[in-house]
């Protein structure tokens, strides 16, 4: 990471992703999307690539497959990954990064429906906050920005006053669409990602500086 790439401007709040980009679920949520598509005969290695950043209804809902209710599909997926939190882990560093940001300043904006959230934000002792936008609570999914805006709006703040942490492309474009910056987190990466935001490989050399003005990305030399 070059730190001289991160955003040197004091933001109003951060809008974090979760799966991906403070917490590591890929293991959980392939493991129950490769049965899933076993079931309905969905060439697996081809298929799981898109089913990271963005709803669980909208994947079912994109392949079109006959006879198959998404809303219900989505439903059983979630209950599936809900029991299968054993080996989900913190991004380095981002608890202590998450901790030490004000409470009125921050949330968390996932394309994982609530329970699934809070489940995986307990099972790994990481910060809940008190705005926490999922799946449920936007009609469109990312890439849309409705997430994102939202979020801004329930901190009361604008979401071109916001820094936006995220890992997928889907969610980057949400972002985007959304007015707000964007830092991209390559933790959970397996190739170099192209991008023109700063990306950063966790948050072990970051620290916030949080004063009236806002908040503002640090990075630890």
């Amino acid at each position: 990471m070059s730190l001289e790439t991160l955003p040197t401007r004091r933001f109003s709040a951060f809008l974090f992703d979760m799966d991906g980009t403070i917490i590591s679920s890929i293991a959980s949520a392939e493991r129950a999307w490769t049965r899933w598509a076993q079931g309905h005969g969905l060439d697996v290695a081809t298929f799981l690539p898109t089913i990271h950043g963005v709803r669980s209804v909208d994947t079912i809902r994109r392949l079109g497959l006959p006879g198959v209710d998404p809303e219900a599909e989505a439903a059983a997926i979630t209950r599936a990954e809900i029991e299968d939190v054993g080996d989900i882990a913190e991004i380095p560093g981002a608890r202590a990064f998450l901790r030490a940001l004000p409470a009125e300043r921050w949330a968390i904006v996932t394309s994982a429906p609530r329970q699934l959230a809070l489940r995986r934000l307990e099972a790994t002792a990481m910060p809940v906050p008190a705005v926490l936008v999922a799946a449920e609570d936007i009609d469109q999914g990312k890439p849309a920005p409705d997430c994102f805006l939202l979020g801004a709006e329930r901190l009361g703040v604008a979401a071109a006053d916001c820094l936006v942490f995220e890992d997928a492309p889907a969610g980057i474009r949400a972002g985007e669409a959304a007015g707000a910056s964007v830092v991209v987190v390559t933790a959970t990466h397996h190739a170099p990602i192209e991008t023109r935001h700063a990306t950063i490989p966790d948050y072990r050399a970051l620290t916030v500086d949080a004063g009236p003005d806002g908040l503002r990305v640090v990075g630890v030399r």
